[in-house]
């Protein structure tokens, strides 16, 4: 006896999945026909060493916005040539790499075959799909555009990429250079100076305060730096405890904003953000309101959604959402003119795509400047901790040689 996996078709048109046993694989057919279903797919199931093997944090992780960016590019390609949306679906699923979205994809395709809207189906991977990708699907399934909206879709995302991957960028060289930093001062702290203290204590040389400051930070290192560990792995878990609060999380998203020359950096791609995002929903035909509360959803800032909660309460007492937008705060007189243009003339849409333009390139312009500016001060740093650390080492040697010297 072995065992094969089946897909059928009822009475009904709905498509079923399951494993028989049997003896050979007409006999599965013939069981299968017996019960008056039609059959799809018929095929040996994997067992043993040909089963497909699934390492825990791997194979169940979602794919990333890089992979469903390429995913929509490639299905708008293929349905803007005349291709159908199921063979579309297959042909995607054969052609990716990631396991996962494979899996993915098989069950969106099945549904799809059984009459379900594609918006839908994929509306049951949420951990893969954003609720602002299903919203756009749905529209682009209702205007009958949807190669048109897959194609904005790919580009929205392709841009989105583009402006994390600025602000990694960023944030990746003083990163790197401060735990250089850090581990260069406590490989000297705890090698080079409690060697140097010893000699010195022999020689019984006045230290002076740097010199003992140092010694003692040295021995705190040597035998206590699980202290250090356990204060840091303290804060970050009340960080998160804190963050996860309402209160917590606005107070501290508020802080970002304010932070010298980053804050200005995380405020720009905020807004270029938002209005990528709401001119996206709105070129696609999904209404101002609905528009407003996915964008708030997608907005990683408790200040920004509080702005686009308030917009969207004033849109919905049909007033213009320029007038919350000013009053917010957080965004500048520009962007404000702009949308209130854009109300008045009826091209909102067209006005924020413009103002997501101007702040991508603001923000390019900010990573090249915080780059530039951030270089000099991280090897100013770094060369004030080891001049310390010399410094304190190397004084109590010239007062002994001094000494000697008289």
């Amino acid at each position: 006896m072995a065992v094969f996996e089946y897909r059928v078709r009822d009475r009904s048109g709905k498509i079923m999945s399951s494993q028989l046993e049997a003896d050979s694989l007409a006999a599965v057919r013939d069981n299968l026909r017996s019960k008056g279903l039609m059959i799809v797919e018929i095929k040996a199931a994997k067992t043993g060493l040909n089963a497909d093997i699934k390492i825990p944090f791997l194979s169940d992780r979602p794919p990333g916005l890089k992979q469903v960016a390429i995913f929509s590019k490639q299905m708008a390609t293929l349905i803007n040539a005349g291709v159908p949306l199921v063979q579309s679906l297959s042909i995607m699923q054969r052609q990716l790499e990631d396991k996962s979205f494979q899996t993915v994809l098989k069950a969106v395709r099945t549904d799809v075959e059984s009459g379900t809207p594609l918006s839908e189906a994929i509306a049951k991977h949420p951990k893969v799909f954003s609720r602002l990708y299903i919203n756009l699907i749905r529209a682009g399934e209702t205007s009958g555009t949807l190669d048109a909206i897959m194609e904005r879709i790919s580009d929205f995302q392709e841009k989105e990429l583009a402006l994390k991957g600025k602000l990694k960028s960023a944030l990746t060289y003083p990163v790197i250079v401060l735990v250089f930093a850090v581990a260069i001062t406590y490989f000297l702290l705890t090698t080079i100076v409690p060697q140097f203290g010893g000699i010195l204590t022999q020689l019984g040389a006045p230290l002076p305060l740097i010199t003992r400051g140092l010694m003692a930070t040295a021995d705190f290192l040597q035998h206590k730096s699980w202290v250090i560990v356990l204060v840091v792995a303290a804060v970050v878990v009340a960080y998160r405890q804190y963050y996860k609060t309402p209160k917590g999380r606005l107070i501290i998203d508020t802080l970002k904003l304010r932070l010298p020359v980053m804050g200005a950096l995380l405020k720009r791609s905020a807004i270029a953000s938002f209005t990528r995002t709401f001119g996206l929903l709105l070129a696609s035909g999904v209404n101002i309101i609905e528009s407003l509360e996915i964008t708030k959803g997608t907005a990683d800032n408790a200040v920004i959604e509080n702005a686009i909660e308030n917009a969207r309460n004033v849109v919905m007492v049909g007033e213009q959402m320029s007038g919350s937008l000013a009053a917010s705060n957080i965004f500048p007189p520009m962007v404000v003119s702009m949308v209130s243009i854009g109300e008045e003339t009826g091209g909102l849409d067209t006005m924020l795509g413009k103002v997501a333009d101007f702040y991508e390139r603001e923000v390019d312009e900010a990573v090249e400047g915080l780059t530039a500016a951030i270089e000099p001060v991280m090897i100013v740093f770094l060369g004030a901790i080891v001049g310390l650390i010399v410094a304190g080492m190397f004084l109590p040697m010239f007062a002994i040689i001094g000494q000697l010297s008289k």
